[in-house]
């Protein structure tokens, strides 16, 4: 199994994330355009999520559904990385900027904050958390 990392732009919350996966979909999930298909395409399909930094941390994912080969509209080859509607915040991980996406092995993967009930932490804002992040606190 292999995941994805890709910058979101656009959106400072989680929950402005989930409306706009709403707004476009394709075979009922929602998407994420980008250039090229992954070539460990198989590995990802095998369990992956797309893991989302927004403002500069990694903060959530989205377990992936599939992939479709796309034109766009100039002309040029293109991929859809289609999400399915769960979005699962992480433990909070500040990343500098890159472009496109880039593979994450499960390994270097931050923790759900689902698995971190006991230290209530997923009840925190998640502005909160990032500062938290940021000061390496969490």
């Amino acid at each position: 199994m292999l995941h994805m990392i890709k910058l979101v732009v656009g959106c400072a919350t989680i929950d402005e994330l989930a409306a706009r996966m709403q707004h476009e979909r394709v075979d009922g999930h929602g998407f994420v355009r980008t250039r090229t298909m992954p070539r460990q395409a198989d590995e990802i399909l095998g369990g992956g999520s797309l893991y989302r930094v927004m403002n500069g941390t990694l903060i959530c994912r989205q377990p992936i559904a599939g992939f479709r080969a796309i034109t766009r509209p100039d002309g040029q080859p293109g991929t859809l990385i289609l999400v399915t509607d769960e979005i699962i915040p992480v433990m909070p991980r500040a990343m500098r900027p890159f472009q496109g996406w880039r593979y994450l092995k499960p390994d270097d993967a931050p923790a759900d904050l689902g698995n971190q009930t006991a230290s209530g932490i997923e009840n925190l804002p998640p502005n909160l958390r990032r500062e938290l992040a940021d000061l390496g606190l969490i």
